[in-house]
């Protein structure tokens, strides 16, 4: 058998790879591409956890062993380093998160012969893929699944709902979009539904925007012991572990620091977790989460000065930069061009990178390292289980610090 025919590798998308660089659909590291073109599966091929895996597009590498999916985060990282030419001082430990742990999701639900489909989509497709089992999403969550799919089952005609679901101090928080409520009998059904599964929230979008149904008490997520009042359809880490290991290597990296800023702060995950002797800055652009966070911190006593703030149109200027000894970051996807390379011209000693996407990321760091700045601690994170999606904590250090 020609090693050439040998998968080798995971690629970002999740297809395997040969030593000859042929990409193979639901292959993992040692199996062997026969010339047929079947797979002869190998010691890190694995049976799948979930039934409705190859179809449903909500996990992409449960056929791999554990050992390889720790592999296929970290290389996704370390690989986006290597690719900008940038040293790792030290590549820590790769975090993944346990099965059954995530506390957030979106959902479609669908119509389907007269029975409600409710799941993720299948991959590449607007198909909605009926889960009756899910080994991602934690049971909190997918309990609320099957109870909402009881109530969908017995509702007529077509119908095409979104749906939000996040887990808060109160219970879970249910969004739905595109689902009509009309007369006494329909509301008084969907708050059964509300008051029987103890949900936190019930917001319904009925294409006038989100309106509150039922809220017994207002709704908060506790950061660092801090609640705070949690927004409809708001931004948690996808799991609490992976917040903890992330705000565990922030408060780490940046415990001797005596003047911080959180960019793109959010409710202040890790603004309420670096605030303790030190002030910390916290820009968010979000109105209604800035002011969750502004409520927080006044409610609280906590240290953390909230400013709403868009950092894609108006980022910090050096003179503002300049004022302070680390900034932490954690941005959408697309990165922080602008933000970076104004920090890159600063005096900021310490800069802690929080990042959801390994590509932005590097290009980023790439403009940091030739401001002055080293890569001192990179640590990848996998809270997307058996995802390709892959996130990360870094700390740069500039050179004369």
């Amino acid at each position: 058998m020609s090693t050439s025919s040998e998968i080798v590798r995971i690629a970002a998308k999740g297809d395997g790879i040969t030593a000859d660089g042929r990409h193979v659909s639901g292959a993992a590291p040692g199996d062997i591409l026969q010339d047929d073109g079947t797979l002869q599966h190998g010691p890190h091929h694995i049976a799948p956890a979930c039934r409705h895996f190859g179809k449903c597009g909500g996990c992409q590498l449960q056929h791999i062993d554990e050992e390889s999916l720790r592999d296929f985060v970290t290389s996704r990282v370390a690989n986006a380093a290597e690719g900008q030419d940038i040293a790792v001082g030290k590549l820590l430990p790769t975090h993944l998160s346990p099965p059954r742990s995530r506390r957030r999701a979106t959902l479609q639900a669908l119509s389907q012969g007269g029975k409600p489909l409710i799941g993720f989509r299948e991959a590449g497709s607007h198909k909605v893929v009926g889960l009756t089992e899910c080994h991602i999403l934690s049971e909190k969550l997918f309990g609320t699944v099957e109870a909402l799919r009881a109530i969908l089952a017995r509702r007529k005609g077509k119908f095409a709902v979104d749906i939000e679901l996040a887990e808060t101090d109160q219970g879970v928080d249910c969004s739905l979009k595109n689902l009509p409520i009309e007369g006494l009998e329909q509301t008084e059904t969907i708050l059964d539904f509300a008051r029987d599964q103890r949900l936190a929230r019930l917001t319904l979008d009925q294409g006038y925007g989100p309106e509150t149904l039922w809220e017994p008490d207002p709704v908060t997520v506790t950061l660092s012991g801090v609640p705070v009042g949690f927004p409809s359809g708001g931004f948690l880490q996808a799991t609490q572990d992976g917040e903890d290991v992330l705000v565990g290597d922030a408060k780490a990296w940046l415990a001797d620091a005596h003047t911080m800023a959180d960019l793109f702060s959010g409710l202040g995950t890790f603004a309420f977790a670096l605030a303790g002797k030190t002030k910390v800055l916290a820009a968010e652009a979000a109105r209604d989460t800035h002011m969750a966070c502004l409520m927080a911190a006044r409610v609280t006593g906590k240290p953390v000065h909230s400013i709403h703030r868009d950092l894609f149109r108006n980022p910090l200027q050096l003179e503002e930069l300049n004022k302070f000894s680390a900034i932490l970051l954690d941005p959408p996807r697309a990165g922080a061009r602008d933000q970076i390379e104004l920090l890159a011209e600063s005096t900021v000693e310490k800069v802690v990178y929080i990042s959801c996407n390994p590509s932005s990321w590097a290009r980023d760091a790439r403009k940091l390292i030739e401001g002055g700045y080293r890569l001192e601690k990179l640590r990848p994170v996998g809270q997307f289980r058996w995802s390709t999606h892959v996130e990360l904590s870094s700390l740069f250090v500039r050179s004369s610090a």
